[in-house]
C-alpha cells in the first residue's frame, strides 16, 4: 500500500514534516523526480516540465495530471483523437484509451503503463489543456 518511506502512524521524517504523517488517512503533497526523468528520456522536454506528487492511500496505480500550454492550438476532441490513435498504433500496449467511468481500483492489473481518461481532461481554450492518465 505504501512506499518504504511512508509512515503507518504519525512520526518524524528526515525529509519533511508532511512525510512524517500517517499514509493511511492522508493525501500528502510530495516531490517527484518524474518530470526530470522525462527530460532525460525526451531531451526536447528537458527543463520544460515540473511536477509534484500526491501520496494517496490507494492499493496501487497512480495518476498523471498534465497541464500544458500548446504552441499550436488543438481542440480537446483533436487531442483525444490523437491519443486514441497513438494507443491503437505505435503505443499499443503502453498507452490505453478509455471513455469509461473508471476509478483507481478498476485499473489494478491493467497491462498498459498509462490509461488515458478521456472524460477527466479539460480544455480552457485551444492552447491550454489538462489531460489525465
Amino acid at each position: 500500500f505504501y512506499t518504504a518511506t511512508q509512515k503507518t502512524v504519525d512520526g518524524p521524517s528526515a525529509k519533511d514534516w508532511r512525510g512524517g504523517r500517517t499514509a493511511a488517512t492522508n493525501i500528502i503533497p510530495s516531490s517527484t523526480g518524474a518530470a526530470k526523468a522525462v527530460g532525460k528520456v525526451i531531451p526536447e522536454l528537458n527543463g520544460k516540465l515540473t511536477g509534484m506528487s500526491m501520496r494517496v492511500p490507494t492499493q496501487n496505480v497512480s495518476v498523471v495530471d498534465l497541464t500544458a500550454r500548446l504552441r499550436t492550438g488543438a481542440t480537446y476532441e483533436q487531442i483525444k483523437d490523437a491519443i486514441k490513435e497513438a494507443a491503437n498504433g505505435p503505443l499499443n500496449g503502453i498507452l490505453a484509451y478509455s471513455e469509461d467511468d473508471l476509478v483507481s481500483t478498476d485499473l489494478n492489473g491493467h497491462p498498459a503503463s498509462s490509461i488515458f481518461d478521456a472524460k477527466a481532461g479539460i480544455s480552457l481554450n485551444d492552447n491550454f489543456v489538462k489531460v489525465v492518465s
